[in-house]
This record gives structure tokens, sequence and C-alpha cells, in this order.
């Protein structure tokens, strides 16, 4: 008997059952996480689950999120699904089925699409995701297998990489973790001038307030002469340590290997920790040059194709939203 679930109906227990002996678990689909986008007021978050003989086999978590004023906003409002579907290997057909047509009815007025981001490999059920309208989109990631000395994983590096981070302490470049409020507020400051730069959305600042109190969490910024000139925000789960923000100083000379040092102690944290793998979080599209992959490839990582799903709800809004957006860059 399959039984579809919303919010607090899921089993709490069940939850935590099925993200320990989950193949495509992350922290992207636990409780913390779903809590904490609840708490953020600029996005709408979602979770629902699929049961089978009253067995959670299925979940999906993720958020709603608009950008700029009323107009963008009605071309913008799209639906993300970070790290994937949460699925017991057991998981029928008819389940999953369920559980991804359950997840389009609830979000198809709300949004014009719904991307899910996934950060292992979704082979295994890419047939029965585009027989459900969910067409795959290739994406790169890149992981740095991390259960290896930081010794080991220094040797790893290019030699151009060995060679900025030295310059960089020998800059007077430091790592610190941190939750103080005016480290966050500079760190924010130099993404939002990164992002506006590449043209890309940036959360506001309260994300970046409120996810440092998560015990999953760590900040580490980059400080030269107790001036904040990079850093890198890192969550984590009981395997992996993911990149989910991180910027550097590219202006001056002195700086300019802020973001190398940053990435960095990313991996030589997830080593120090005994977790598995240093996780980047996405590298472009294979078909597309992209400087920022190959950047990230020069720190020992492994490149993998783990793909996107893309479920467009309204064609028409999607096109045109598009258009907009294509236009809006190339006038800035």
């Amino acid at each position: 008997m399959i039984k579809l679930l919303k919010d607090k109906e899921v089993n709490e227990k069940q939850w935590e059952l099925l993200i320990y002996n989950s193949y495509t678990a992350s922290f992207f689909q636990t409780k913390t996480c779903y809590d904490f986008f609840c708490s953020l007021s600029f996005m709408k978050s979602f979770v629902y689950g699929v049961e089978e003989n009253g067995q959670l086999k299925g979940l999906v978590c993720g958020y709603v999120v608009a950008d700029g004023g009323l107009l963008v906003k009605k071309f913008s409002s799209r639906v993300i699904i970070p790290g994937g579907l949460l699925l017991d290997d057991n998981i029928t057909n008819e389940a999953l089925s369920a559980l991804l047509n359950f997840l389009k009815n609830n979000l198809y007025r709300k949004a014009i699409y719904i991307e899910i981001r996934n950060y292992v490999d979704y082979s295994d059920y890419k047939k029965l995701l585009e027989t459900n309208g969910f067409l795959y989109q290739p994406h790169i990631n890149l992981h740095v297998h991390t259960n290896k000395s930081t010794d080991i994983l220094f040797k790893n590096l290019k030699k151009e990489k060995q060679r900025q981070i030295k310059q960089a302490k020998k800059n007077g470049l430091i790592s610190i973790e941190t939750e103080d409020i005016n480290d966050i507020t500079s760190f924010y400051k130099l993404l939002k001038k990164l992002y506006n730069n590449i043209h890309l959305p940036l959360f506001p600042i309260e994300f970046f307030k409120k996810i440092v109190k998560l015990e999953n969490t760590h900040l580490i910024v980059i400080k030269r002469k107790d001036k904040i000139i990079g850093g890198i925000l890192l969550v984590t789960d009981f395997k992996k340590v993911y990149e989910w923000y991180i910027v550097g100083d590219y202006e001056n000379a002195e700086n300019k290997y802020s973001s190398v040092l940053a990435t960095w102690e990313g991996i030589r944290f997830a080593a120090e920790n005994d977790f598995e793998t240093f996780d980047f979080m996405g590298a472009g599209k294979p078909e597309k040059e992209y400087g920022v992959r190959n950047f990230k490839k020069k720190f020992g990582a492994i490149e993998l194709e783990t793909g996107r799903y893309l479920y467009i709800c309204h064609k028409f809004l999607y096109s045109l939203g598009k258009l907009i957006f294509e236009k809006i860059i190339k006038n800035k």
C-alpha cells in the first residue's frame, strides 16, 4: 500500500533512518536542513514523502524561491531540490512515480520550473524520472577523496596550487573559523560583489547569519592584516564536507590567492575531521568551457557527471523568462 505524506506527516524517526541507510543521503535532505530552510523569510520550504506498507521509502526536500521585484519574481519563481531525492534502495517504481507526481501536483502553481540538483549518481532512476517529465541535464561535479593525510592531499595538488598556497601564507594570509557577525557581514559583501559581477542571484544575508548557527556549518574566513579578503562556507553530513559558497579577493595582488587558500582550508578541514569526501557542489555543464571547473580540478579533484533533472511547469513562462534574463545580462 502506497501512502503520500507532506510536512509534519513525515515520521521523523523513519526520516532519520532513511538518511542513515540511503546511498543518496546528504545534509540537504535532513530534518536539520529542512528546519533551516523553514526559518528563512525569503523562501518557502517543503518536504514530501512516500510510504510503502508503513515504511518511508522516498523523500524530497527543497524550497521555492524567486528574485527581484514583482514582475521579475513572476519569471524567476523556481523550485530547487538540492542534493536530489532521498530514496530507499528498495523503493518500487510505483512509489517513486507517485512521489514525483505528488511533488509536481503540489508545486505546479507555485513555480515556473522544478530543478533537482544531484550530488550522487541517479542513473538507475533516469528512465523513470524522464518518464515522469523530468528531463536529464548534464552537469559536472568534482570530489576530492579526503580519507588521506593532509601531506598526501597537499602533494596531490597541482604544483601551481602548492606554490600559490605557500605564497598566500608568505603574504600574511591566515584562515580562521568564525561565527562573528562582523566577519559574516564582510564575507557576505565579498560574495555579493562577486555574484553581481557574474550575474547570479545570491541569498540575502539572513541566510548566512542563520546558517552559521547550525552544528553542521563551518565558516572559514581568510584574513590579511585583520581584514577579511576571502572565505569558504562549509556544511557537513556524516560522510562529506560540501563547499556551499567560496570567495576571494582578485583585485589586490597581495590577496589574489585568497580563494586558493580558502579551497585548501576546506579540503584540509575535511581530512582532519575524518570526512571521506570534499564535495565542490557543481562545476558547470560539460559542453561549456568553465574556468571555475579548471580551477577546482587542480586540487586533486575527480570529475563526475551527476547531472540535474528539470521539470518545466509552465513552458511559455519558462521560455519568456529565459529571454528576459538574457537581455538583462546583456544590458549590464
